[in-house]
């Protein structure tokens, strides 16, 4: 069992939180507001993403926070317009100006493109020398796309950030990044609310006094899986937070994974863009 209090210590010997805040779809007007009251509640990894637009109030409220920027988990992405104009160096620089930040703790490729993988990791294991990002990896990468990156580099993705949830969790590529050093990352973590009502979750969760979504949430870490939910909802916030104070059965932890049933609420990675 995971111990889930100690961060992830990924495979270039970063740590890394377990449980995050994900600003995906967060209008920029309201992300400095949101990112403080995580940071306020406890949250110390913030996800963002140049094609989200807001990481310019991101970067505004990780300096005004009050807390030393080394105790603060960044992740942004550089973009599918960038990867395949072949401007990740300077999609970094922007990214940093837009942040007004020295550094990014984890920068992804964020979608896996034909012909526009090996390239592109070249890069960022050449941006690493410059200090301005701390680690790489990459989103929604298959096994089939990851082989593409050992063309180029020895060195595998620190994460790999995917669609996981109760109905998809891609159990052959958990096999593959775990055989490979390769931290999971999961988005859509609580599949946007779609799996409340669900019996065998409820069930659970009245038995742990605790909500469906703190049961799904500490699933997923006792799973190896970090997760990032996102809500713009103060109480949910905190729930989302308070999940350390309990542990699933390893009964419990298979019953959740039988749920699997291949069911995505995001893009094929096999087929969009790629």
């Amino acid at each position: 069992m995971i111990d889930c209090t100690p961060p992830i210590t990924l495979n270039n010997g970063m740590q890394m939180p377990w449980l995050g805040y994900g600003a995906y779809d967060i209008a920029e007007s309201h992300a400095e507001y949101w990112v403080i009251k995580a940071l306020e509640t406890g949250y110390r990894l913030i996800d963002t993403a140049s094609l989200y637009g807001n990481e310019k109030p991101i970067g505004s409220a990780i300096r005004n926070s009050g807390l030393d920027r080394e105790d603060i988990f960044l992740t942004t992405k550089v973009w599918i317009d960038d990867i395949r104009a072949g401007r990740v160096r300077q999609a970094l620089e922007d990214s940093l100006k837009r942040l007004g930040l020295d550094y990014i703790d984890l920068y992804l490729l964020h979608w896996p493109i034909r012909n526009f993988m090996e390239k592109p990791w070249e890069e960022l294991n050449l941006l690493l020398s410059t200090g301005k990002i701390k680690t790489i990896g990459v989103s929604n990468y298959m096994p089939e796309h990851l082989d593409f990156l050992k063309k180029v580099s020895d060195r595998p993705p620190s994460v790999n950030q995917i669609e996981f949830h109760p109905y998809h969790q891609q159990k052959p590529l958990i096999d593959y990044c775990e055989k490979h050093g390769v931290q999971l990352q999961a988005w859509c973590p609580l599949m946007r609310g779609q799996l409340q009502d669900h019996p065998l979750l409820n069930s659970i969760a009245h038995r742990y006094h605790k909500s469906v979504a703190q049961v799904i949430l500490r699933w997923e870490i006792q799973s190896g899986v970090s997760t990032i939910p996102k809500t713009t909802t103060e109480s949910r916030l905190v729930e989302n937070f308070s999940i350390f104070d309990f542990e699933l059965s390893s009964t419990d932890v298979i019953r959740i994974s039988d749920l699997d049933r291949g069911e995505m609420l995001g893009e094929n990675p096999y087929t969009w863009c790629f």
